[in-house]
C-alpha cells in the first residue's frame, strides 16, 4: 500500500483511498467492520464471514477492524488465516481496553494500566498471528488512569516494532488533544451516522486541527438504517445485542423508524438502497467537515459488502442533505443503555 495524503488515487478494486492519519498509508476509503463475524449480531455463518472478507478486498476494501474482546478472542483467531493470505494487502486494526474477569464471562471492565496494555498486545499478536499490528486503539476510556500514561505505554509498542499506528476510540476532544502531544494518534473511532452526530461539536474538529482520520463505527445505526428491523425486541434473536439498546426498542423504536422516510426519498431518488444513502451521508462527512472519513459498516454477506462499497459512489445534493439534517436531533433513545464510557457521555 502507498503512503500519501491525497485521498483521490483508487485502489486496485476502484474504491478511491484515504489516508490513515498525517502521512500514514492510503487505505480504502471505506474499511469492514469484523465485528459480527463472531460476536454480538445472533448466528453467524463462518463460511459466509470469509467470503465476505475475500469479497471486501476485491472490492478494494483495505482496512479491517477487530478487538480482542469480540467474542473474547475469536474474531481475531477467525480473522488469522484470511491475513496471512494478504498480509501485504490490508491493513489491520485491532483494540484492547475491554478486559472480561476470568469468574464472570459476561462482565466487562475497561483497562487502560501499561502492564495490561502489554499483556494485550502480546495476546493479539498471538491470535492475529501476525509480527506487527498496523493500527492499535484503545478501546475505551478508563479515567482512573492518566491519558498520557496509556498512550506513553502504547508509543513504547511502536518503538519495540509491536505496532505501526496508534488509535482511540471514544475519546472527548481534550483526550485526543492530550494523547497526541505524547505521541501522533493516526485515528479516532466513534459512532457516526445519521441517527448519532454528538461528535460533530468537539471530537471532529480536534481530529482534523490534528490530522487525524475519524474511523465512524455503526455507520448504518447497527443495521436499524437499512430498514432490517424495526423493533428489536420482537425482530431479533435473543443473543443479539441490539435488543439492550434503548433506540432499538420499544415506543423508541417505533419514533425512530418514522424518522426513516426522508433517507427512503433519498434513496428513491438515486435508485439506490436506505443503507447505502446512510453510508454515502457518512462518506460525504469528509467534504463537509475537511478531513479523511473511513467508515466500518460491519456485515457477513458478500452481496451487502458489494453494496456498501457502491455507496462511496453516491454524492448527495446540497437538498438532500437539508431534508436528512433534521434526523439526528429526533432520535429518541441513547445509543447505549449506559453512556459513560462514550465520549458523548464525559464532553
Amino acid at each position: 500500500m502507498t503512503e500519501g495524503t491525497s485521498g483521490t488515487s483508487s485502489t486496485g478494486g476502484g474504491i478511491v483511498t484515504a489516508p490513515l492519519g498525517a502521512g500514514g498509508p492510503e487505505v480504502g476509503v471505506q474499511g469492514l467492520g469484523c465485528m459480527g463475524m463472531s460476536f454480538a449480531y445472533g448466528p453467524v455463518d463462518a463460511d459466509a464471514s470469509r467470503a465476505t472478507l475475500e469479497r471486501a478486498l476485491e472490492l478494494g476494501v483495505t482496512l479491517y477492524d477487530t478487538a480482542d474482546v469480540y467474542g473474547a478472542g475469536d474474531n481475531e483467531r477467525f480473522l488469522s488465516p484470511f491475513l496471512a493470505a494478504h498480509r501485504e494487502e490490508v491493513v489491520i486494526a485491532t483494540k484492547f481496553a475491554v478486559s472480561i474477569p476470568a469468574d464472570d464471562p459476561a462482565g466487562r471492565v475497561t483497562r487502560n494500566d501499561a502492564p495490561y496494555i502489554r499483556q494485550a498486545v502480546e495476546a493479539s499478536l498471538r491470535r492475529l498471528d501476525v509480527d506487527v499490528i498496523d493500527l492499535y486503539y484503545m478501546h475505551r476510556r478508563d479515567v482512573d488512569v492518566p491519558i498520557e500514561e496509556t498512550v506513553g505505554a502504547m508509543a513504547e509498542l511502536v518503538r519495540e516494532g509491536k505496532v505501526k499506528q496508534l488509535g482511540l476510540s471514544e475519546v472527548t476532544a481534550g483526550e485526543l488533544r492530550d494523547a497526541h502531544a505524547v505521541h501522533p494518534i493516526a485515528a479516532v473511532q466513534s459512532e457516526w451516522s445519521l441517527f448519532s452526530r454528538d461528535i460533530e461539536a468537539n471530537v471532529v474538529p480536534a481530529a482534523r486541527d490534528l490530522g487525524v482520520t475519524l474511523v465512524p463505527y455503526s455507520p448504518l445505526g447497527r443495521g436499524f438504517l437499512t430498514g432490517s428491523f424495526v423493533d428489536a425486541g420482537q425482530d431479533l434473536t435473543a443473543d443479539d445485542f441490539r435488543r439492550r439498546m434503548p433506540r432499538f426498542t420499544g415506543e423508541n423504536a417505533v419514533a425512530n423508524a418514522a424518522l426513516l422516510a426522508p433517507v427512503r426519498a433519498v434513496a428513491d431518488a438515486h435508485g439506490a438502497t436506505p443503507g447505502q444513502i446512510a453510508l454515502a451521508w457518512v462518506q460525504q462527512r469528509a467534504a463537509v467537515h475537511g478531513l479523511p472519513v473511513v467508515p466500518i459498516p460491519g456485515t457477513r454477506k458478500p452481496s451487502r459488502v458489494e453494496k456498501n462499497t457502491a455507496a462511496t459512489r453516491i454524492t448527495l445534493t446540497d437538498a438532500q442533505l437539508d431534508l436528512l439534517e433534521p434526523i439526528a436531533d429526533k432520535v429518541a433513545g441513547t445509543r447505549y443503555p449506559d453512556m459513560a464510557f462514550t465520549s458523548a457521555g464525559r464532553e
